[in-house]
């Protein structure tokens, strides 16, 4: 059996009975690495074998620490890992080595997660497109001339080929989302605040972005969500997790999830994509729930301005150092400047603004929710599109007047933290794959995870081995 196929539950399950040895696991995952990464750069940083191999002895010789024992991980370059390089896809960080793990990391290790390297991430974690000028551009395992999404690009490419058994990734505009849908994976979106953040500068004002997991299935998102959520003392307004893998097997017969498209018109969307995703629903239709088409709530320009002021705001005043400093300046790439000096113009007429949208998007949201179970939308407006772009300057005949425009269908989940699961909606005409959002209210983490098993086993998407394979 490939060690590297089986899902990590499996992998969980047979590592704990001793059927499989963390060497002989590590050995297998460094063999596919060794053959299958040089053409993606989906993992960087990564450590010598001689050094992974010493731990996986060490782990087999330990008492079992928890559900991650003995696995290779590889962690998102976003986040700080102690010993190991972290460059968040920044000139300036290019050689930084961590003292301390974050918050995330550090619960990984607790449980026995033995990290190999990292996984590549755009320039401090700004663009759906893996590429900066420290690590490289990383490539689509279904086509290694397109690109694999991002942030979290380097995770879903290196799940897709098999190159690590889950991974972790952050959100804040599709971060967990695109990739997850351009590499035929899953990519989990929680309720904001289920998995905390560091107790580092703001922990109050930034609730639009936040970390969680990504694999295969929906039981591994489960397993691995429950290892990174929970409260973390130091940072206000956490929430408590649940035993997400025992909460699975729900029948969803007369569940209703509503179908909200391409929001009345307002977002450009290339031909195949809204077919293909209502199809994947269809899936649901099977197994006893309703789909509904149903109008969108709110007009989604101010849902768009209540976006870009929120983010841009909190991105200019936790990176204006790099505007401000000539040196930094010089080597922060042009997105991410342009962010901090959009946000330095906003005013706090500007912000109460935004947050009075964004309160009534949550309280029209909490309406839909007493009709539907789940509302869905497409987890892109564009497929995978080729590595040498930056990003799309025109989506369907319209021109993007940001180069974060194209990612705008993920705002409406972002902007008021509500749990969303990416589930595979197979592949296009084009052979791309492509994904859909299912998304709940909040707090339904435990309900949305339960519906994406339930389609996850009359599918199984990911099961199509990308062509790197």
């Amino acid at each position: 059996m490939d060690i590297c196929a089986v899902s990590a539950a499996e992998l969980s399950r047979r590592m704990a009975s001793a059927t499989w040895t963390a060497r002989a696991v590590m050995e297998a995952y460094l063999d596919r690495i060794a053959t299958v990464n040089p053409g993606l750069n989906a993992i960087i940083s990564l450590r010598p074998a001689a050094d992974l191999l010493a731990e996986a002895d060490a782990a087999d010789r330990s008492p079992r620490r928890g559900w991650l024992h003995g696995m290779p991980l590889a962690v998102k370059d976003v986040v700080a890992t102690k010993g190991l390089r972290t460059t968040y896809g920044s000139p300036l960080h290019a050689d930084f080595v961590p003292e301390a793990d974050d918050l995330i990391a550090a619960r990984m290790r607790a449980t026995g997660a033995i990290f190999i390297g990292k996984t590549n991430t755009p320039e401090w974690g700004h663009g759906s497109h893996s590429y900066n000028p420290v690590q490289g551009v990383t490539r689509n395992p279904y086509d290694p001339t397109r690109t694999a999404g991002g942030s979290s690009g380097g995770a879903a490419a290196a799940l897709a080929a098999r190159l690590v058994p889950v991974a972790d990734g952050s959100d804040t505009m599709g971060s967990l989302r695109n990739p997850a849908a351009f590499c035929n994976v899953y990519g989990f979106r929680p309720t904001w605040g289920l998995v905390p953040q560091d107790a580092v500068g703001d922990t109050f004002i930034n609730t639009i972005t936040t970390d969680g997991p990504m694999a295969r299935s929906p039981e591994d998102i489960a397993h691995f969500l429950e290892i990174l959520a929970g409260p973390y003392p130091e940072t206000p307004l956490g929430r408590a997790a649940e035993a997400y893998s025992s909460l699975l097997d729900t029948d969803i017969k007369g569940k209703r999830i509503g179908w909200l498209g391409d929001w009345d018109g307002a977002y450009p969307v290339e031909d195949g994509i809204q077919y293909l995703c209502r199809t994947a629903l269809s899936v649901f239709e099977d197994l006893g729930a309703r789909v509904e088409p149903i109008q969108a709530p709110l007009p989604a320009e101010e849902l768009w301005e209540s976006w870009t002021v929120l983010r841009s705001a909190i991105n200019a005043h936790a990176k204006r150092d790099l505007l401000e400093d000539p040196e930094k300046r010089a080597l922060t790439k042009p997105e991410t400047l342009w962010e901090i000096e959009t946000g330095l113009t906003r005013t706090t007429a500007d912000l109460f603004r935004a947050s009075e949208i964004r309160s009534r998007w949550y309280a029209a949201a909490a309406r839909l929710f007493d009709r539907f179970d789940a509302l869905a939308l497409p987890s892109a407006q564009v497929w995978p599109f080729p590595t040498d772009w930056t990003w799309p300057r025109d989506v369907a005949g319209r021109q993007m007047d940001s180069y974060h425009r194209w990612m705008e269908i993920v705002i409406p989940v972002s902007l008021i933290g509500l749990p969303c699961l990416s589930i595979p909606a197979g592949f296009g005409a084009n052979s791309l794959p492509m994904g859909v959002q299912l998304f709940g209210p909040t707090g339904s983490d435990a309900r949305i995870l339960a519906m994406g098993h339930a389609y996850h086993r009359a599918t199984d998407w990911p099961s199509q081995r990308p062509p790197v394979l």
